[in-house]
């Protein structure tokens, strides 16, 4: 995957020349990508608009075929999740040459023998990229995918246990949570689920809601290319209104960043007035959670102790069971959002908390680098052992003591820290260690998203002192 990316990025290049930015660039890549794979998997793709009708052609009868494919393709007639994935698809060639070229590169490589992921894989890596030659990150699309296929391991997002089961990412990106909870049923069935289910589970089961369009459109991309009609809403989650649909298992990666902070969304179901993005996500989970659903979210460490995350917590614990918190390890999210430091939070909505077990997988564990020190199944499998089988968070669990990982902590406990859950009890010896510490733009960034935090605290206090 790493060479392909370098290919199609080199290429990249020759197509700047062309005035063809990086965001553009992306986007044809996927429609070609989409249509490759597309025939190697036998989806139904009308023949005069499929990958052969591109391939056989050249010069000013390529132009026009691309142009036509990618207007028919989003027009009359076509199923609704083709319409869907090509809306408002422009052509964004100037040279057919430079398209001939990038046809015959994609062309080259079986796209579906090399990951279930493929596409999704490929964009990020040219995200990645782009964010590294433009110095700005690319956090919003991606959440590394070791962490799903765990978070979704122990959650369990089985569509058979009832006929209406739903499951949804209201952040979902390029559908990562989404094709991970399809693939791990997948497994859980070897791949033979009941006939009378396909239909409902296919085309029933999976939701979700994305802000920006390029990623929605590869979400929607790579669910159609696993046989899968799900539902993507584009629009903002946080501001708009509730529209009534409920689910029963919800997995999610809100978007990180103080972006668009400064406005609190107009809406009656979230309790708690505040600004900030990733508790007004909670806030948004809570409300379209089923009673008995269960959730899992990856939210960065300032929302477990600023200004707003007591209130929200305490609604939260007097609501739901937040049973589990995994502080994962230092630079998780390299390189695409770096410095920043993050936990899974799980819960089941309808029971008030007792406890909360906390899994500390950050304390004396080697920070993330990509090339290094990879993210890895492994450094999960302990949490993942801890956790236990049931996805609601009840099976039997051991306090591993101070010196261990695991440990449980009271409701009286937690209400005498104001709800307030950065708790730790590991000293983190690598801390002290000068050829452990974190790189420098990695303090660096960090300093930066704590500086952020405080400043939206003060503007909060000092909206409310104007109050």
């Amino acid at each position: 995957m790493t060479d392909i990316v370098g290919k199609l990025w080199g290429f990249c290049h020759t197509l700047r020349h062309d005035g063809i930015d990086y965001g553009d660039y992306i986007e044809q890549l996927t429609y070609l990508l989409f249509l490759k794979m597309a025939e190697e998997k036998e989806r139904e793709i009308p023949e005069e608009y499929n990958w052969q009708s591109l391939k056989t052609k050249s010069g000013s009868d390529l132009m026009t075929q691309y142009a036509k494919t990618l207007e028919k393709l989003q027009g009359k007639g076509m199923n609704e999740m083709l319409k869907a994935i090509f809306n408002q698809a422009m052509p964004r060639f100037n040279n057919a040459v430079n398209l001939k070229k990038l046809i015959t590169l994609i062309d080259e490589v079986e796209w579906s023998l090399l990951d279930v992921d493929v596409k999704g894989q490929a964009f990020e890596g040219l995200l990645e990229k782009a964010a590294s030659e433009g110095k700005k990150g690319a956090g919003q699309y991606f959440t590394p995918r070791v962490l799903i296929r765990s978070i979704v391991k122990v959650m369990h997002p089985d569509p058979r246990v009832s006929p209406d089961f739903t499951i949804c990412d209201p952040a979902c990106g390029t559908g990562g949570f989404l094709l991970a909870a399809y693939d791990w049923l997948m497994d859980a069935t070897n791949k033979a689920l009941e006939r009378k289910e396909v239909s409902r589970i296919k085309a029933k089961t999976y939701f979700g809601q994305e802000l920006v369009a390029r990623p929605r459109r590869l979400a929607l991309m790579n669910l159609f290319l696993h046989g899968l009609q799900p539902t993507i809403y584009l629009g903002d989650t946080i501001y708009e209104a509730d529209r009534g649909e409920r689910y029963d298992c919800i997995l999610t990666n809100p978007p990180f960043g103080t972006k668009g902070a400064n406005q609190e969304p107009t809406r009656d179901d979230f309790t708690v007035k505040t600004s900030n993005k990733q508790l007004n996500f909670i806030q948004h989970v809570m409300t379209i959670l089923k009673p008995g659903g269960r959730a899992a979210i990856v939210l960065p460490d300032n929302c477990l102790f600023e200004d707003k995350a007591g209130e929200v917590f305490k609604i939260l614990m007097e609501d739901s069971n937040l049973h589990t918190i995994l502080r994962l390890p230092r630079g998780t999210f390299t390189p695409y959002s770096q410095g920043v430091k993050a936990n899974v939070i799980f819960l089941q909505k309808g029971m008030p908390t007792e406890k909360v077990w906390i899994f500390d997988a950050r304390s004396n564990v080697p920070g993330i680098t990509k090339k290094d020190r990879p993210l890895a199944p492994s450094h999960f499998e302990e949490f993942e052992q801890c956790y236990g089988t049931d996805p609601n968070g009840r099976s039997p669990r051991k306090d591993t003591g101070e010196s261990g990982r695991f440990r449980p902590f009271g409701l009286e406990e937690i209400k005498a820290r104001n709800y307030k859950l950065d708790i730790t009890w590991l000293k983190d010896e690598s801390l002290d260690d000068s050829q452990e510490l974190p790189e420098p733009q990695d303090l660096i960034n960090e300093a930066i998203l704590e500086l952020k935090g405080a400043l939206g605290d003060l503007e909060e206090i000092g909206k409310r002192m104007g109050e």
